[in-house]
């Protein structure tokens, strides 16, 4: 098959691409190389990708509708996934704009995009986040995200509301995947994993936000892409709508549009997370422990229901294997980081 994916010189977009081309799809990757963080090591994601005959790159925002179009025009996808934005939840409290004009005007270009093409399926990035600090436990996909703690969030949000009225209205079937705390192996130098590892290498203070008291549902990056994988060749439409006396499915009843969780069910503590990390590097972390930052919320813990019964999956890699791996990674990363 044909995709088109944007964000290919990020974490996610590069693990999901080069699982397609690995399995033998055709790719082209539309990416910003935006300097949110190190463009060395977006760069050498996009050469690791380079490696396949079947991948095109291509530079351009999703700002720029003309390029945008212009390449999806020569791509001729059947698959848009679409993963490119500015990430970063305490970034949207310096930069909000930058989220405006990504998350949203980009988002929409996309949407345009897909109705344009007619596209068999449209797939949508989106995030945790926007349960915000919601008190009920697992997080369900039907439950109530209108509380949005950061502008991040709040994009997110949107662009899931502006990909159901265009399912809706031009029925571009089209399924939003909210993911949860991804980590491992060419991860972005912002998360939490990353900076730990780095400091902690260098025998540098590690800071703990919320007293070490949050916890986060993490979710291995080869688990995240095998869902998505499989949530891609389910696109929404009543023949797979689930009927379960629960009520666990988002398929919309005004058209083809589901929201999924995309993550294990399986929160780890801070101080946790933490100590596996001390664990598998073998040296103690300098612990600097801190209030809660603004925006920050208190936990994620992903209902896997809905995954589970739309694609028989849900995450499940453990959380020291996943760290290893990152680690092993890192140590051979750092002469290019």
């Amino acid at each position: 098959m044909r995709y088109l994916i944007t964000g290919t010189a990020g974490f996610i977009g590069f693990h999901l691409a080069r699982r397609l081309l690995e399995d033998g799809h055709e790719v082209v990757g539309y990416d910003g190389m935006t300097a949110y963080y190190n463009l060395k090591l977006k760069e050498a994601r996009h050469a690791a990708l380079g490696q396949f005959d079947a991948f095109r790159p291509v530079i351009g925002r999703l700002e720029d509708r003309s390029l945008l179009s212009e390449t999806a025009r020569a791509a001729r996808p059947d698959v848009i996934v679409h993963l490119a934005a500015q990430a970063g939840v305490r970034y949207s409290l310096e930069n909000p704009q930058a989220y405006l004009d990504s998350n949203l005007v980009g988002s929409w270009n996309v949407l345009e995009l897909a109705k344009e093409l007619e596209v068999k399926h449209l797939l949508l990035a989106s995030t945790s986040s926007i349960y915000g600090a919601n008190p009920t436990v697992p997080f369900h996909e039907t439950d109530r995200a209108d509380e949005p703690l950061t502008f991040y969030a709040a994009t997110k949000k949107g662009m899931e509301m502006m990909g159901h009225s265009y399912a809706h209205l031009y029925k571009v079937p089209t399924t939003a995947f909210r993911f949860f705390t991804v980590y491992g192996p060419w991860g972005r130098p912002d998360m939490a994993l990353f900076k730990f590892v780095s400091a902690m290498l260098e025998d540098q203070e590690i800071e703990i936000y919320g007293e070490g008291k949050m916890s986060r549902d993490f979710t291995y990056i080869d688990d995240l892409v095998e869902a998505i994988l499989r949530l891609s060749a389910v696109p929404p439409n009543e023949d797979n709508r689930i009927t379960d006396p629960a009520g666990i499915d988002t398929l919309s009843h005004q058209g083809p549009f589901r929201v999924v969780n995309i993550g294990g069910g399986n929160p780890v503590g801070l101080l946790d997370f933490v100590e596996t990390i001390e664990q598998i590097i073998g040296r103690p972390a300098r612990r600097k422990m801190l209030p809660m930052q603004k925006g920050d919320v208190p936990r994620t813990f992903a209902s896997p229901a809905l995954l589970k019964g739309l694609t028989g999956y849900s995450p499940s890699t453990p959380l020291s294997v996943g760290v290893r791996a990152f680690v092993d990674w890192y140590m051979d990363a750092r002469a290019y980081l």
